[in-house]
């Protein structure tokens, strides 16, 4: 019998735990904390040449070049204000080390089975296709955030 490995992936989405959070445009999403490499200041980018629009550039991470992702372009939201300046949250996975640029990094939370559910139906196409689900907070929706889709720009592009 076959399985579709990222559909399993999917399914057995930790539902509880740590996350890292961090803001994206009005979006709040969370990583598990186990898959933070290191949140750092904006770091300067080497220009790739003919690289998908996503990837903001490259950067020598203590002699690591790690590829840089806009969560912003990845989710097809607007661009950055004039003077915002973004911060790197470098993330692992199975590929190796890949740093996000997010707007702000948020705290640590600790977070409860019981107010996962599945992503909404409403939730904008873009952002649904690279989370897992969400927790209900008492305040907003946190958003989960799958890294491994996030990063894989080549499917992304198919879309």
């Amino acid at each position: 019998m076959a399985t579709d490995t990222a559909s399993l992936k999917h399914e057995l989405a930790p539902t509880h735990g740590q996350l890292s959070t961090f803001f994206v445009a009005d979006l709040f999403f969370g990583v598990d904390v186990l898959r933070v490499q290191e949140v750092l200041r904006f770091q300067q980018m080497t220009h790739v040449p003919r690289a998908p629009e996503v990837i903001e550039g490259l950067i020598n991470l203590r002699g690591q070049i790690v590829t840089a992702i806009d969560l912003r372009r990845r989710l097809e939201l607007p661009p950055r204000t004039e003077g915002q300046v973004p911060t790197n949250m470098v993330v692992r996975t199975d590929d190796g080390a890949v740093s996000l640029l997010v707007d702000e990094i948020g705290d640590v939370l600790d977070v409860d089975a019981a107010t996962y559910e599945r992503p909404p139906e409403n939730l904008d196409p873009a952002a649904r296709e690279i989370i897992h689900g969400v927790y209900k907070l008492k305040d907003r929706l946190l958003l989960v955030l799958d890294t491994e889709r996030t990063v894989d720009i080549a499917a992304a592009m198919k879309a």
